[in-house]
Order: structure tokens, then sequence, then C-alpha cells
């Protein structure tokens, strides 16, 4: 026999349960506030996942989330579009903004490479970083991925085929390049998310950012 008396209630406590870090219990008591509210409020919590699953899009450019083509960072001209900062995710993005220390765009890997995971270099979006730094006039890179081994793979696999990038570049017309590869500062501990970095230690790590030593 269900431990619940409803099996509407059963299915939609397994459908809360299915959120990440949401328990059995926490879910029970969630749904049974949302059983509580009015209807149009429950219409209007549903209808606001709904939209955003079905409305949203990522951002052409940067990969960013957002309700247009372009993201409002990158279409923004107060921006400094010359200097890309590179991050894992769209929580990166928002915790970087959220130090107020960065006015360059971004470029959203969608992930970072893990072997272990099944998760290689074509699996996020590094060829269209290439692509952007070889059409546009990027004078700086900023690697600001996660502190871990599989952040310092990815970075270290970004350097290298920026590198060789700028060497064919070279080859073929002769011409130096200056673009700048460099690494937030390690204020932020090696293990340690950005998203669960505080804010004044992510905006110093971003001030004092260091070359990228390949």
């Amino acid at each position: 026999m269900s431990e619940y008396p409803s099996i509407l209630l059963e299915q939609a406590v397994n459908q809360m349960a299915s959120l990440p870090g949401v328990g059995r219990r926490t879910a029970l008591r969630l749904v049974l506030h949302l059983l509580r509210q009015k209807e149009q409020d429950v219409e209007a919590f549903s209808g606001a996942f709904l939209r955003l699953k079905k409305e949203v899009v990522y951002c052409r450019e940067c990969h960013n989330i957002s309700d247009s083509e372009l993201c409002p960072i990158c279409a923004s001209t107060r921006r400094d579009h010359s200097t890309i900062c590179v991050v894992e995710n769209v929580q990166d993005v928002m915790s970087i903004e959220n130090t107020g220390q960065y006015n360059g765009v971004y470029h959203v890997l969608g992930g970072i490479i893990s072997p272990m995971e099944g998760v290689g270099p074509k699996d996020i979006e590094i060829d269209s970083l290439i692509d952007r730094v070889s059409k546009g006039d990027i004078s700086e890179i900023i690697l600001a991925l996660p502190t871990t081994m599989e952040g310092d793979t990815t970075n270290f696999y970004i350097y290298r085929r920026l590198q060789n990038m700028i060497n064919d570049k070279l080859q073929m017309t002769n011409d130096k390049c200056d673009l700048k590869i460099s690494q937030i500062a390690r204020g932020v501990a090696v293990g340690n998310q950005l998203e669960y970095t505080d804010e004044i230690t992510l905006g110093r790590s971003i001030v004092n950012r260091i070359e990228f030593k390949g």
C-alpha cells in the first residue's frame, strides 16, 4: 500500500523529488504548500517554468541564456568586446557579474573536459570560441574555469588551441598577434566551484588575473 493518500499527490512528490538537492520529505512539504495555494497562483508558478523551457534561447555569440538572439551583455555597447572571459556555465557568468569587477564579455562552454564522465572537447563550446577569436578583434582571453583537475585540463587544451591558431596565422600572414591569455588568480581555492565562491574573493581573482602559462 502506498504511503500517500492520493496517487496524484504521490506523482507530484515524485516529480518534485527529482530536482537536485530535494529529498522526499522536502518534496512533500513543497507539494502540500502548493496544494494550499490559489489555483491561479499555482498556474502562474507552473507557467513560468513552461515558458522558460519553451521560450528561452542561448545567445548566438557567447551561449549564455537569453530571451533573444543576443544576450544583454553581448548586445551592450558599454562592454569591452575585446576581452572574453571563458566560463563553464551560466551560473559562473552570474557570479562574476555580481562582483561588479568585470566589464568584458563572456564565452560559456557548457561544461569542462572530463574523460571520466565522457565529456570531450567536441562536447562543449570550444570550437566556437576559437572561431570567435579568429574572426574578432580580441585582445585578451581570461580563463575562469574551476580550479580542479578537469578545469586545468580544459584550460590547457584551450591554451594549446589558441597558440596553434596564433602560430598558423603568423605563418600565413607574418602578422604579429598580441592576444593575451590569462587566468583568474588562485584566490579561488583549489577544488572550489565559482558559484560557491564569495563575491569579494571572486572579484579579486578577476582583477588580479595572471597570464596563463602552458
